[in-house]
């Protein structure tokens, strides 16, 4: 489909902060999305893509800037918006068609009408034959397909996409991918504009004819990159990798740009956005980038092929090994440094004192936990003292999750033990 340039949604300075959160998950965002265009949106989780999604489809509110749609305020759920959404969102108690014909509906379309034209997106769909099934009965793709006919049903000029194939295996994703391209092309549906939002930076490149890429803490957009290749595009061709290269640099930078800014500033802090990252997953990773294939340094988007990683698994991992100084993360590649070479060759308890000395070094909340541990009498202190200083600094949901890492981290360094029935930091030997 051609693009004739016309912005069919606009955002403005858009800003969102949630109810009893303090932090923006949005900030300063502009976007338009033109007719005839498939924009794909990128970033690490949390970045807030599924937020300026739903804000967009006006199922919540801004709480600042402008959405507007044909030039008219967003401000409820907008006629002409279809969405789509990840986890299939079905009512369990209504059969295909009933399910299909909700959104005409809350329309107020007359029965008729509402049925002749759910029966044609649910044959426009490939689920012709399914019209009296229930969910239950439904696989994973065909549940996701009904999703999509719900969806077109309403006619829309624009379709927003919250990670429909991710929930999906990789041939049912690929099937369904292709047959929603393919009515895009051949306009068999009036849809003019599609933003997907995806972690699988393949996906984006295959169907997208521009990618924009969100930063966190809070949410902006960092990038945009103009894909101009024609569609089909074959995932295995040289200027396929060598785009999907690009994204890959673009959102390692983006990346390390907040790390840096978080060893800088936050990082002088106890309430920096400590990426969640299992230590499990960071030794594996360490040790498979050791292998001979890799000796210590790796081409990104092979490494994420050959661990079968998408960027929501892979970059909160580079995040980690960058900010404990076992891993540098430039132009698309990852190279070891000295101290994470050591660590994937050393036995585990090596490995434990080399860990925790890079925790004591990098993260300051680590040194201030063992601090308050040393300095008090039984060396003992409740987590909910950690969490109210963090919220000093985060809201509560990262607080959490940023002591939850911690404690991971804290505890595969021997820099103290966690007791969860008591809920508890000590410096005890739990052989004492």
């Amino acid at each position: 489909m051609a693009h004739n340039g016309e912005a069919l949604m606009v955002a403005s300075g858009l800003r969102k902060v949630f109810p009893g959160g303090d932090r923006p998950v949005l900030e300063e965002v502009d976007f338009s999305l033109k007719s005839g265009e498939i924009v794909a949106c990128l970033g690490k989780s949390g970045s807030g893509k599924s937020t300026f999604l739903r804000i967009m489809a006006g199922l919540i509110p801004a709480t600042g800037g402008s959405m507007t749609y044909k030039g008219r305020a967003v401000e409820g759920p907008v006629n002409g918006v279809g969405m789509v959404f990840q986890s299939f969102a079905l009512f369990p108690w209504l059969t295909v068609l009933g399910n299909v014909e909700l959104g005409l509906e809350a329309q107020r379309v007359p029965p008729a009408e509402r049925r002749k034209r759910a029966l044609a997106a649910i044959d426009l769909i490939g689920l012709d034959g399914f019209e009296s099934a229930y969910p239950k009965e439904l696989s994973g793709g065909m549940r996701q397909r009904v999703g999509f006919a719900r969806a077109l049903v309403i006619n829309p000029e624009i379709l927003l996409l919250d990670e429909p194939f991710s929930a999906l295996d990789v041939l049912t994703a690929e099937s369904l991918r292709g047959d929603l391209i393919e009515l895009w092309q051949e306009q068999r549906i009036p849809t003019k504009s599609i933003l997907l939002v995806s972690h699988n930076i393949e996906e984006a490149v295959e169907i997208a004819d521009r990618i924009i890429i969100f930063s966190s803490n809070p949410g902006r957009i960092q990038v945009e990159i103009p894909l101009t290749t024609p569609r089909p595009r074959e995932w295995g061709s040289p200027e396929f990798r060598r785009t999907v290269d690009e994204v890959y640099t673009h959102l390692s930078n983006v990346t390390q740009k907040v790390g840096k800014r978080g060893q800088k500033t936050e990082q002088a802090t106890i309430g920096y956005h400590l990426p969640e990252a299992p230590v499990q997953q960071l030794a594996g990773l360490m040790e498979t980038l050791m292998e001979n294939r890799f000796n210590g340094r790796a081409d990104l988007p092979e490494l994420a092929e050959y661990q079968s990683l998408d960027a929501d698994d892979l970059f909160p991992l580079l995040e980690a090994l960058q900010l404990l100084g076992f891993a540098h993360v430039a132009g698309g590649d990852i190279e070891l440094t000295p101290a994470g070479r050591a660590y994937a060759d050393m036995d585990l308890l090596e490995r434990k004192t080399i860990f925790a000395e890079h925790l004591l070094r990098h993260v300051p909340l680590a040194a201030h936990i063992r601090k308050v541990l040393d300095e008090r009498p039984n060396h003992r202190a409740p987590a909910g003292r950690f969490i109210a200083e963090l919220e000093d600094h985060l809201d509560e949901d990262d607080a959490a999750n940023v002591l939850d890492t911690m404690i991971n981290w804290g505890r595969h360094g021997e820099l103290f033990a966690y007791d969860y029935d008591t809920e508890t930091l000590s410096l005890e030997d739990p052989e004492g």
